[in-house]
């Protein structure tokens, strides 16, 4: 049978880790057949010769070390006879991009996550980043039962183009150059190749949208976007409250993340407000970090373990079990010390949004301290990714030059030191945020008419934080609480178009 050999080329795998991705071993061709079960070709039809390069490289890596390797029957190391059958199969998918759907494990319901680039340019500034983006964040939802789309700012990158426009959190629009957005049209729209777009800005008035004369025209550049949107201190009844909204974990940032948390220490606060409704996640690292600044009474402690597939994760059981473990941190990725909060409870805001990483540090503390969230139901990913290259071990260096596709695929899932994983459906808040509309329906989340200022107690989200920190009901949220909506539902936002995505990725881990 066409048998691949793993456990010799694991140990390789590990050496030739990259601080911008994972490597694992890749043969130049396809292993060769036993040379006792070789099935001869006819002379008359010649061997069968591969299409597309690029097909060879996505079944091999997905082969090597995809999370569900072993569920996927055309993963399976004995799949194929010999070179030709193996060539065969690759053949009959007509892109790359159809081979690649086709060996995820249940996907859209297990596998939402992995995905394949075509340009892994971009990818890589998206670790650093940075992205083609005019700075503007925000979310897009269906209007009642037609197929039109409505879009909601929630909120403008520092720094970017949108912040020198005159748009803000909580402005709707409906239209973009002229055109209504529908779910047919929005991703071209607004995600296609248009350098720049004008916003049709509308208002919502008893329930029913319409168009403002106001317009917003917005220019994308490679944009990069500090994480940490806002860090200040909230006093309350004499209480001091940090408020740190940090948008994604990106390891350029650590350093500012960290000095952030000294600048609340330094002002001696004794709560703190963590805002993750808009993080979609990141590096693996950067989490660990922001745990360890959280807390640090628990230096070197379990915050996650990592289970891979099968023969990877015999291999690291018996090899280096270790490997598995990650711990609080005492130090950043760079040796700089990390500063410390030693709090005993945190206070953490979600949505649909807070996916991946964000997910790791709720779950990571959870077993430690207090972690009190408040929101709705965060994204449900518990898995991370690594970066797969076209090359003999699939690192980045020596890259195949003929073309520039690159795979993140699933690799392994993450448990607290409780055991606790596989939460589909997100992490549940301890307090759900909802808003009631003019009919008398109840819905959860962010409404779009009622979102606040960002740091401010008209922010219906920091606003119940407040009211538990302060131990009473605020008038302010009571007041927050009484603003009816509109029915909505959404159907995307815009980090889902980001090369990332909702993405958390793993890197070497260097002892």
């Amino acid at each position: 049978m066409y048998i691949l050999k793993h456990f010799p080329r694991l140990l390789f795998f590990i050496l030739c880790f990259t601080l911008a991705c994972t490597s694992c071993s890749k043969e130049d061709t396809p292993p060769t057949p036993e040379p006792e079960e070789e099935l001869p070709t006819p002379e008359e039809e010649g061997p069968v010769v591969l299409q597309n390069e690029v097909n060879d490289f996505i079944w091999l890596g997905l082969n090597e070390i995809y999370l569900w390797q072993d569920k996927v029957p055309n993963l399976a190391d004995n799949k194929f006879n010999n070179t030709d059958d193996y060539f065969s199969f690759l053949n009959t998918y007509n892109s790359p991009e159809d081979l690649f759907e086709s060996l995820l494990y249940r996907r859209g319901e297990v596998d939402r996550f992995s995905f394949l680039v075509n340009d892994y340019i971009a990818l890589e500034n998206s670790f650093q980043g940075t992205t083609l983006s005019n700075g503007l964040d925000f979310g897009l939802v269906r209007i009642g039962n037609t197929n039109d789309v409505l879009g909601y700012v929630r909120y403008v990158a520092n720094g970017s183009d949108a912040s020198t426009k005159d748009i803000k959190r909580g402005e709707l629009f409906l239209t973009v150059d002229g055109q209504q957005l529908t779910v047919s049209n929005y991703y071209d729209l607004l995600f296609g190749n248009n350098s720049s777009y004008t916003l049709g800005i509308a208002t919502i008035s008893n329930s029913q949208i319409e168009l403002t004369n106001k317009n917003v025209t917005l220019t994308k550049t490679n944009f990069t976007e500090n994480p940490i949107h806002i860090n200040k201190v909230i006093e309350l009844n004499g209480t001091k409250i940090g408020y740190l909204m940090y948008n994604s974990f990106i390891a350029n940032f650590d350093s500012e993340l960290n000095n952030s948390i000294a600048e609340l220490k330094s002002q001696g606060i004794t709560e703190l407000v963590l805002d993750l409704r808009y993080n979609p996640g990141g590096r693996v690292s950067s989490a660990l970090a922001l745990c360890s600044m959280i807390t640090g009474q628990f230096e070197n402690d379990i915050i996650i373990t990592e289970q891979w597939n099968p023969k990877y994760q015999a291999y690291f059981e018996q090899v280096d079990p270790d490997f598995l473990i990650n711990r609080f941190p005492k130090a950043l990725t760079d040796d700089s010390p990390i500063t410390t909060l030693n709090l005993n409870k945190v206070y953490v805001l979600t949505t649909g949004g807070s996916a991946s990483a964000s997910e790791l540090v709720i779950n990571g503390l959870d077993p430690y301290i207090d972690v009190v969230q408040i929101g709705t139901n965060t994204a449900g990913k518990y898995t991370a990714s690594i970066t797969l290259y076209d090359a003999p071990d699939f690192s980045r260096d020596n890259a195949n030059p003929n073309h520039t596709y690159a795979m993140q695929p699933l690799v392994y899932k993450s448990s607290n030191i409780n055991g606790v994983s596989d939460y589909d459906n997100g992490l549940t808040p301890d307090h759900i945020i909802t808003y009631q509309t003019n009919s008398g329906s109840s819905f959860e989340g962010e409404n779009i008419e009622n979102l606040g200022e960002l740091g401010e107690d008209t922010d219906p989200f920091l606003a119940k934080a407040l009211s538990l920190i302060s131990g009473t009901t605020t008038k302010s949220y009571e007041n927050l609480k009484a603003v009816k909506g509109i029915k909505v539902d959404h159907i995307a936002e815009s980090n889902d178009f980001k090369p990332l995505g909702k993405g958390m990725y793993t890197t070497l881990k260097t002892k």
